[in-house]
Parts: C-alpha cells; sequence; structure tokens
C-alpha cells in the first residue's frame, strides 16, 4: 500500500499499489480528497466524497436526495435526451443496443464502445492458422486453432508422404542418411499481405467530438482490424449562419476564430490548435469533410494522466444535398469518399 497525504482532507489516505479495474466505459478517476484513483460511480449509484461520480459523463452527487448528508446518488446534469430507434435515453445514462456494444448518452449525443475483444492472434507453432468462428448461443466470435491452411489440407498429406528436402543448386553436395533436414525458415504473414484499408467512414455526430472508423489488414498479422480516429465537423452551439457572405448561401469550409484546445472526455489537447470546420447552408444543403489528413493529439486529464489519439483534421469541404441523419451513432456503416485523406503520424 502506497501511504499518501491527502491535499483537502483532514486525514491521510491509503492507495492501493495498483489502479483499480473498472468496467468497461466507466472513468477512473480522482476521489474527492484529490488522494487516490477510483472507479467513478454512474448514473443513479450512491456517492460520496470518496466515491465521486462520472464527471466525463456529466454526472455530478446529488446530496438533496437522501436524509443520509454524507451519501448522495449520481445525477446528470440538465442536458438534450438521445433517440435510438425510438427508444429514448437521458443525458448520462448508460445502455446497451446490442451485447456487442456498450453506449451512454451525453448532451444529446450517443458514444459507444465495442464489447467483444478486437485482439489479432498471430501464427504460432501451437496454432499455426488461427481464425475467428462464432459460437452457438455467444456474442462474440472466438478463436480457433486449425493446424493447416482452410483451402490447402493437401499439404498435410504431402508433407506426411515426403521427406525430400531439396539442396541448393549452387552447393551439390553428399547428404548422409542420418542427416537431419533443415526446415526452411518461418515466413511472416506480412510478408505476402496484399494490404486492403477502406476508406474513412462518416463522422459518427455533425457537430461535437464524434468518431469515424475504417477496416485495413496493414498489420504485421495482416489481419482485418478496425482502426478509429476522433473528429469534430464543427463545434456545436456555433451560429456559422450569421458568417455567410451577402448574395452567398453557404459558408464552405471556415477556420477558427481563435486558437483552441480540444477536448475529450474531461481531458484536453495538450497544444493549441486553430482548426477549419465544415460550416452551413440555408438552402438546406449541408457540409462536410472533403478534403482531410489524420495526425496524432496528445490530451492531458485532470488526474495527471494522458493518452495520445488519432483524428481527422479537416484541409477543405463540399456542401450538398446528401445529408446524414442527426444522432446516427451508426453512420460508421456507410462510407462518403474523401479525396486526399492521409496519414500524419
Amino acid at each position: 500500500m502506497l501511504q499518501t497525504v491527502a491535499h483537502d482532507c483532514s486525514q491521510s489516505c491509503a492507495c492501493p499499489s495498483e489502479p483499480q479495474r473498472c468496467p468497461l466505459g466507466t472513468s477512473l478517476v480522482l476521489d474527492g480528497c484529490g488522494c487516490c484513483k477510483v472507479c467513478a460511480k454512474q448514473l443513479g449509484d450512491p456517492c460520496s466524497l470518496l466515491e465521486p461520480c462520472d464527471h466525463h459523463k456529466e454526472l455530478y452527487c446529488d446530496y438533496a436526495l437522501l436524509s443520509d448528508t454524507e451519501t448522495g446518488i449520481c445525477m446528470a446534469q440538465e442536458g438534450q435526451t438521445c433517440d435510438l430507434g425510438g427508444v429514448i435515453y437521458r443525458s448520462g445514462e448508460s445502455f446497451q443496443p446490442s451485447c456487442k456494444h456498450q453506449c451512454v448518452c451525453i448532451n444529446g449525443e450517443i458514444g459507444c464502445v465495442p464489447m467483444c475483444a478486437s485482439d489479432v492472434r498471430l501464427p504460432s507453432p501451437d496454432c499455426p492458422y488461427p481464425r475467428r468462428i462464432q459460437i452457438p448461443g455467444k456474442c462474440c466470435e472466438e478463436w480457433v486453432c486449425d493446424q493447416t491452411p482452410p483451402d490447402h489440407f493437401y499439404q498435410s498429406v504431402v508433407a506426411g508422404a515426403s521427406q525430400i528436402h531439396p539442396l541448393p543448386s549452387s552447393h551439390p553436395i553428399s547428404v548422409s542418411r542420418h542427416a537431419i533436414p533443415h526446415e526452411p525458415p518461418a515466413e511472416s504473414p506480412r510478408d505476402n499481405c496484399i494490404v486492403q484499408t477502406t476508406e474513412w467512414s462518416e463522422c459518427s455526430a455533425t457537430c461535437g467530438m464524434a468518431v469515424s472508423s475504417r477496416i485495413t489488414n496493414d498489420n504485421q498479422g495482416c489481419q482485418l482490424e478496425r482502426q478509429t480516429r476522433i473528429c469534430m465537423i464543427r463545434p456545436c452551439n456555433n451560429q456559422l449562419e450569421k458568417e455567410i457572405k451577402k448574395g452567398r448561401k453557404c459558408i464552405r469550409t471556415p477556420k477558427a476564430q481563435r486558437v483552441m484546445r480540444f477536448e475529450l472526455s474531461g481531458c484536453s489537447s495538450a497544444r493549441l490548435y486553430r482548426p477549419k470546420f465544415c460550416g452551413v447552408c440555408t438552402d438546406n444543403r449541408c457540409c462536410t469533410p472533403h478534403t482531410t489528413v489524420t495526425a496524432e493529439v496528445e490530451f492531458r486529464c485532470p488526474e495527471g494522466d494522458f493518452f495520445t489519439k488519432r483524428m481527422m483534421f479537416i484541409k477543405s469541404c463540399s456542401c450538398h444535398y446528401d445529408c446524414p441523419q442527426e444522432n446516427d451513432i451508426f453512420l460508421a456503416s456507410t462510407v462518403r469518399r474523401m479525396i486526399g485523406d492521409y496519414d500524419n503520424m
């Protein structure tokens, strides 16, 4: 146990040497004494000074609901509700629309994290040909091991029947009957990989921080995986219509009027940025990214942690009538081609 003294509490506190492991979608935050990191309480959970609510989801501890003045209930700050398939969720409420996703509503916007592991299993001597299969009665696919390639079962027969190992033609030598044959070096899946990468999907929200994704096999195992990046098409509650020039119907790619820090889950970007956004139109057209670049952004949190995320930066936008629907978190299933998008890692 690590003994530390809280800055704003009268008594010393003891913190575990290892941080707590929180359920998926639950934040690890400092307690009210600023001493230990604990798993944040969720909407409707009892809360206290040492068991704070998840401020990343804009929850607060309401002490007026219980007679016990030291214990409250986590409540959501007033915000817009979310509508998903006709079901209304309160701001700050967590829910599972399917067994594969854990979602949360935050002020009218829905964010989700996958419940199924997206790990990649590489070939090994014990498992030369791993593959995923769907197990009846289970939600997530699981890995199984095949000993032969799916389309080349005859190779095992050939390998068992033939013990002949050809010699290099440039070095003819005699071989003893008991000589141990040299196996060829193991071939990496990356060596013969035909790299395939989809376009980035549309941003999952029309304003504020959101997510887009793509599928690629550009990795050491040549396995398909989903990559994500955060994106912001435009800030919310930003009256861009006022910036449209007289005689025009759209403002296409406005630039932020001043430098800013990006905010994500209560954390702020370490650097200041002055990004471009997609504008608005007065004739029912919508403006979406046309040319983008992907770069790494470092975020720093009040608890002292930091992390890095891929983020989309807009170069130019186009305005059209093919508009995405509001508050649709599953826009990742459709793709609008963006010209000239590239990684700037």
